[in-house]
């Protein structure tokens, strides 16, 4: 990283001022990804064999853009980018780790629950992040450390325009019912989602895509999600940042706070919690 970077990311991260500028460009990431949707855009299959579109790199690159131009020489960690020129092989103390378009095959299909997500991390762990829906037009984002999370609805901006929508409003996770309510991913089959939810003391499930499960856990809906699978940190650094804010926890398998920079940046199994 250039020298120059590291004051200004400590002093907006402690602000607030850093989260509520990432969360800017996820939502006009989002803008730029909706008229994709459902609009028959080419899908190509990667060499992982996941899906990539017109929309994800697209998104990349105007992410990518936009933290330069406020914090350059921060070293980037963004999934188009690792699929085409492989992962760094170590990571920086600060770094970003970015998910352009995460759900693509959601995105695909027409479904709603795909997101945009951009964290920070620093010394391993997340510190700052935003989660952007842009089906809903919905974004969460951390605030200064301590500071909590929130939640808005953001509305539809012509060319330089400032920010329309909703104010910012907190969320905070529930406290665990007597009977919780487990978030799975579609991947696992309803046998294995029925054993992941009671293992964490859920009585039932239910299937959804992409970061959104740690957002609908963050903002109280929701109890748990665990993971047996692995995913790559972007998958999860900005979801994890937001449901921490929110009064959660995001464990790795050893029972620790999941932590990030690993090796080929890939988690092992996890289980995101609310209250």
């Amino acid at each position: 990283m250039t020298t120059s970077s590291t004051p200004a990311l400590e002093r907006d991260l402690t602000s607030g001022a850093l989260s509520l500028a990432i969360a800017e460009i996820a939502e006009e990431a989002a803008r730029l990804i909706l008229p994709y949707w459902r609009a028959g855009t080419a899908v190509e299959t990667k060499s992982d064999d996941s899906p990539v579109t017109q929309a994800d790199r697209a998104a990349e690159a105007l992410i990518l853009e936009r933290l330069a131009a406020l914090y350059p020489g921060v070293q980037t960690v963004a999934e188009e980018a690792v699929s085409a020129d492989g992962a760094p092989e170590t990571a920086e103390d600060w770094f970003w780790l970015i998910d352009p378009l995460d759900g693509t095959r959601g995105f695909v299909r027409g479904g709603e629950a795909f997101t945009v997500n951009i964290a920070l991390i620093h010394d391993g762990y997340s510190v700052a992040g935003v989660v952007t829906a842009p089906a809903t037009a919905t974004t969460w984002r951390t605030d200064k450390p301590e500071g909590g999370a929130f939640r808005r609805q953001f509305g539809a901006l012509q060319a330089g325009e400032a920010h329309s929508g909703e104010d910012w409003r907190p969320i905070r996770v529930r406290d665990r019912p007597q009977e919780g309510m487990a978030l799975l991913s579609h991947s696992v089959t309803d046998e294995e989602a029925t054993r992941l939810a009671a293992r964490h003391g859920c009585s039932r499930w239910q299937g959804t895509d992409s970061s959104l499960k740690f957002c609908l856990i963050a903002e109280g809906r929701f109890d748990a999600y665990p993971r047996t699978g692995p995913t790559s940190e972007w998958d999860t650094a900005a979801g994890q940042a937001v449901l921490e804010a929110a009064g959660g926890r995001v464990l790795a398998d050893d029972g620790q706070r999941m932590a990030y920079g690993k090796t080929r940046f890939l988690n092992g199994a996890f289980v995101a919690m609310g209250g």
